[in-house]
């Protein structure tokens, strides 16, 4: 019996009736040899972890566009905050954890630079629409490895596109991804609004931090364990009744206070206008696109949308990088002029 066997059969025996085990996958577009030493969802998340998408999060942003400082999250730092949260719900629950994990670095690959202010603007100037969580799967599915994809199982790729809250995963295990992207991003964003000055924890209606918790540590183990109490013995994920509202309030708060607030939310008409601009120009040039792409033109991609691979799949200091070379005179490029 190979070791990875064993810890199949490990799974078995100790994991949740509800749990998805790798051996009842519904397996890879394309077949393969199994590893000797990897059940499929580990060898899932390690080739997100390997891949050029998962290390261009780093320079993306999540919330605050070019902050000051060094503590403000990223896409990056945001995406192991949710694979931290999933994997300690996973575990309580006696879930899969290699599958909550390989959901959870996944699940933002497709986000564009400059946060949801790309994801709007790529949105609303391409015809065929963009989302990220689409663009996600369409990087695992078809973009990475010059065109060969990632090959992942059908359950990851399904919790990866069905992240957000309008869909629904098939597995627990996206499920609780799903839940814990929330509490990462709501809890995040507040802490680096907090450090940008543009909200106090005293402005955060009183009834939610009674019902939450009176800062962000407090917030995140009361989330944590409402799910955790609430989901135990169950074929579902799920909170309380009084934490999913309370958690729905913070979120319009978070809304109306931090993600539509002029300050933090200042430089993004600049991030659009600079986007909406490259699109046309690489729609005008295409011949400017990296080979791998010009191929799948040639194989009948549509034009618009190799675009948006392209400009989707640059950091934020790549796009201002490419954005002053065809827009601004050289002379106008030189630090300090």
């Amino acid at each position: 019996m190979t070791i990875r066997e064993q810890i199949e059969q490990m799974e078995k025996e100790n994991l949740s009736p509800y749990a998805c085990l790798s051996v009842n996958t519904r397996g890879r577009d394309r077949d393969e040899p199994q590893c000797d030493i990897r059940p499929v969802f580990q060898r899932d998340r390690d080739r997100i972890l390997h891949s050029k998408s998962f290390r261009r999060l780093k320079n993306k942003t999540q919330v605050f566009l070019t902050p000051m400082g060094d503590h403000y999250r990223t896409r990056m730092s945001h995406t192991l905050e949710v694979s931290q949260n999933a994997r300690t719900i996973a575990k309580a629950l006696r879930m899969n954890e290699d599958l909550v994990e390989a959901i959870a670095l996944g699940h933002d690959l497709g986000h564009t630079p400059f946060g949801h202010a790309g994801e709007y603007i790529l949105n609303k100037i391409y015809e065929g629409g963009f989302k990220h969580n689409e663009q996600s799967v369409r990087i695992v599915e078809k973009l990475e490895k010059d065109g060969a994809g990632l090959n992942l199982t059908w359950e990851v790729r399904d919790g990866i596109l069905n992240h957000q809250t309008k869909t629904i995963p098939h597995t627990l295990e996206g499920k609780i991804v799903r839940l814990s992207d929330k509490i990462a991003y709501v809890n995040s964003d507040i802490d680096d609004a907090i450090r940008a000055q543009i909200l106090n924890e005293e402005d955060i209606p009183l009834e939610l931090r009674k019902t939450l918790g009176f800062d962000s540590k407090k917030r995140l183990n009361h989330l944590i364990h409402d799910i955790i109490t609430h989901s135990m013995g169950k074929d579902d994920i799920i909170m309380s009744d009084e934490t999913a509202e309370a958690l729905r309030d913070l979120r319009l708060f978070m809304f109306e206070h931090v993600y539509k607030n002029p300050v933090a939310k200042s430089e993004e008409v600049k991030a659009k206008v600079m986007l909406e601009q490259m699109y046309h120009y690489y729609m005008d040039h295409i011949e400017l696109l990296p080979g791998k792409l010009l191929n799948m033109l040639g194989e009948g991609e549509d034009k618009g949308r190799v675009v948006c691979d392209y400009i989707s799949g640059m950091t934020d200091q790549y796009a201002i990088t490419k954005f002053k070379e065809y827009f601004m005179p050289q002379a106008w490029q030189v630090d300090g002029y």
